[in-house]
């Protein structure tokens, strides 16, 4: 066989022997092979560049409660899934801009928007967004899309013969769910957010905030959000069937909220 079709044959074995190998938290079969490590440094570049060009938010009091809710969200994150690897810290910011958002990021970055903070009303309405963010990295989400979009490019990062840098920067953004905060629109898959929403729940549960409020919060997004294109046409659930999900999850997440101790932000 000439040399030149080795090494293509090659990398598509790898990539079907890597197919199906990898699981998320709740049992789902993913496939995301970007090596952690540069996932981790796409974070900090993405974080990096957010935080020279947009404006952050300085009001102590906004800093507080989220710092106080991040910091117990993260917390809960650890007593839910504990065979995870976690950053050792956590960066959390809070950035003056009016749209009701959040993100989370690889290697430990958390956005918060203050807008955000005009339509969560309570800590426990707050936590339901961030521990929802939280799922999206502990879950891989970023990482499954990129090695979506990459396709075979994936397996040359996984041996090692590209990084970072032969991507361009709005891909990476896509990637990591932060696109719209530059002006990119392309958000997490329906699977993406229905996994994430879940885990959230945990999440917030475990750290001491009632899960009913992520209902509460979801009615708050939709009073705020106006209509809603049909949901077969976008890839997030829309806004009833978002809530029907979590309220499906309340019993079972509202048990363990019950054995911990309330969380105070």
């Amino acid at each position: 066989m000439h040399r030149r079709f080795l090494l293509p044959l090659f990398l598509l074995g790898l990539l079907a022997s890597l197919a199906g190998c990898g699981e998320t938290p709740t049992g789902r079969s993913q496939l995301a092979l970007v090596p952690n490590s540069l996932m981790a440094d796409m974070g900090e570049d993405a974080f990096s560049q957010l935080l020279n060009s947009q404006p952050i938010n300085r009001d102590a009091r906004a800093n507080q409660l989220v710092q106080c809710v991040a910091e117990r969200v993260v917390a809960g994150a650890e007593a839910s899934y504990p065979g995870l690897a976690f950053p050792e810290r956590w960066e959390v910011v809070v950035f003056e801009d009016a749209s009701p958002n959040a993100f989370a990021l690889p290697g430990g970055r958390i956005g918060v928007h203050s807008g955000l903070l005009r339509v969560a009303e309570t800590p426990a309405q707050l936590a339901a967004v961030i521990g929802h963010e939280v799922g999206h990295v502990l879950a891989d989400h970023g990482n499954e899309r990129l090695t979506q979009q990459l396709g075979i490019k994936a397996v040359f990062m996984v041996v090692g013969l590209l990084g970072e840098e032969e991507f361009g920067n709005q891909q990476l953004m896509q990637a990591l769910g932060i696109g719209a905060q530059l002006g990119i629109s392309l958000p997490f898959s329906r699977t993406h957010e229905e996994e994430a929403d879940l885990m959230g729940l945990e999440i917030m549960a475990r750290a001491g905030f009632d899960p009913q409020q992520s209902v509460a919060l979801w009615r708050n997004m939709a009073a705020v959000g106006g209509d809603q294109p049909p949901e077969f046409l976008s890839t997030h659930p829309a806004h009833e069937s978002r809530i029907r999900a979590l309220q499906q999850g309340l019993e079972e997440t509202t048990a363990i909220y019950l054995t911990v101790t309330p969380a105070e932000c």
